[in-house]
């Protein structure tokens, strides 16, 4: 049969207007940071990317720093948050995206305390529980604004205001960091109205391309670099600028956030389809509430197989899916973010991520549920 890709959480298909801007880049290949025609075009092209990003997070254009990954902006925002204060308590999650995870595990043997907020069994996480860790030495809350594994979407504007709320009785104010890497094809960015001060983006979840990704930093928030060099993006992140990365990172930004309502209702839909007909398989079941995750994600186990063998029995089919998440280096392992959940170990090393977005057809998921049925 046809391939068939439904790992959109792991990576996304460059889209249309990504390819346009690649081909448009491409003959400019002087150096931004340089003084002559070619150098000014490079930069005249990384500064409209940056404005168009920032009209896009409601934000000024000097509040974004263009990064290799969103890996490297989390531990920009962390790590450097966490480095110019010299010391304190932060808190996050225990679903977090492992670049946020063992950003913190680091800090720790640096002296710095870290509180892991477990989720509720659905895998969400309230304002309240997060107000109830925080104390008067907590410099940082980061908390992920849609997991990457079962899709759920946490109240990030709630907690933001919870926080700016608390933060007018505090000398040293909290810094709230959301890591909305899987958010940005469906949700709102507008980062005033999240009340984040920290927010990470990846081009290559959106349709752009790998090996680009950035942070916003709002206005008067002072982080230390982790990268040191010629002084790039405001002294925090040196080296030269992945100029044909910014142009696309900002072409599939702009695409996904155009669609995203469109495509939100439309996956939310098929979402819905998709569970019911594999519950109706034996042995499968959801590991996430629908109602409160992404729409182009679902998350199942199936009694009596493990993740690896499904992933790779799908893959012979011509299906591509994921079990847990394809962060994480030297093959499948039992996905801790379902172990948070409480859900038992054979739910953990048993499942399945599905993830779809713009270039799938409705009969991709229907051609799922027909190799599902023979495997399981």
């Amino acid at each position: 049969m046809k391939p068939i890709y439904l790992d959109y959480a792991a990576s996304a298909p460059l889209r249309p207007e990504v390819k346009q801007a690649i081909n448009r880049v491409a003959k400019i290949f002087g150096n931004p940071n340089s003084s002559h025609t070619s150098g000014r075009e490079a930069l005249n092209l990384a500064d409209a990317a940056r404005r168009q990003v920032a009209e896009m997070l409601n934000c000024q254009p000097s509040e974004i720093i263009f990064t290799g990954s969103a890996t490297e902006a989390d531990n920009l925002a962390i790590k450097g948050v966490a480095l110019n204060r010299g010391r304190g308590h932060i808190i996050t999650t225990a679903i977090e995206h492992k670049a946020v995870l063992e950003s913190c595990r680091w800090l720790e043997t640096q002296g710095f305390t870290v509180s892991y907020i477990k989720p509720g069994r659905e895998g969400l996480i309230s304002a309240a529980k997060i107000g109830a860790a925080i104390r008067p030495d907590t410099i940082l809350v980061s908390v992920m604004y849609a997991n990457n594994e079962i899709g759920t979407i946490q109240p990030i504007r709630a907690i933001g205001k919870l926080i700016e709320t608390l933060n007018r009785e505090r000398t040293h104010p909290i810094l709230f960091h959301t890591d909305a890497v899987q958010a940005g094809n469906y949700l709102n960015l507008d980062t005033k109205y999240l009340h984040v001060d920290l927010l990470t983006l990846s081009g290559h979840k959106l349709g752009g391309p790998k090996g680009i990704g950035c942070l916003f930093a709002r206005g008067g928030v002072t982080i230390a670099p982790q990268m040191h060099g010629g002084g790039q993006e405001r002294g925090l992140r040196s080296g030269t600028v992945n100029v044909t990365g910014a142009v696309s990172m900002a072409a599939a930004l702009a695409a996904a956030q155009k669609n995203k309502a469109k495509m939100y209702s439309r996956h939310h839909e098929w979402q819905r389809d998709l569970a019911n007909h594999l519950q109706q398989l034996p042995g499968v079941e959801i590991n996430h509430p629908l109602d409160a995750s992404l729409p182009n994600i679902v998350n199942v186990s199936v009694r009596g197989h493990t993740s690896d063998t499904l992933v790779i029995g799908l893959d012979r089919m011509g299906i591509a899916v994921s079990a847990a998440s394809a962060c994480a280096a030297g093959g499948i392992e039992p996905s801790y973010v379902l172990q948070a959940l409480h859900l038992p170990q054979t739910r953990a090393t048993s499942s399945l991520r599905i993830s779809w977005g713009w270039q799938t057809k409705k009969s991709d998921l229907t051609a799922l549920v027909k190799v599902m049925k023979k495997l399981v």
